[in-house]
């Protein structure tokens, strides 16, 4: 079965304190939905059309589990704790090859 691979992308963060609330709830759900942290901050680089913005990478055992973890009422009580207007961002859930 192949992993998954959750990814955030920040366009845009409008209160520096919800994102710190978020982020001390969501990673603790996404490790506890089997999810594992493997990079998070700015980028080393930007290429071709990219932009500058937070990235955040987590890795699940399947993209069941993934899916699951968005889902799930702990990462529910994070999206609460960032709210509707304190970032701007794209998440994508990937199946990995």
């Amino acid at each position: 079965m192949p992993k998954a691979y959750w990814i955030s992308a920040y366009q845009a963060i409008h209160d520096d304190a919800a994102l710190q609330a978020y982020a001390k709830l969501a990673g603790p759900a996404l490790q506890a939905a089997g999810g594992r942290a493997l990079a998070r901050g700015m980028p080393a680089a930007v290429k071709e059309q990219g932009k500058a913005m937070r990235t955040v990478i987590f890795e699940f055992d399947s993209l069941q589990a993934a899916l699951a973890a968005y889902e799930s009422a702990a990462y529910k009580e994070a999206l609460a704790a960032l709210g509707a207007n304190a970032a701007v961002r794209d998440i994508r859930i990937i199946e990995g090859l």
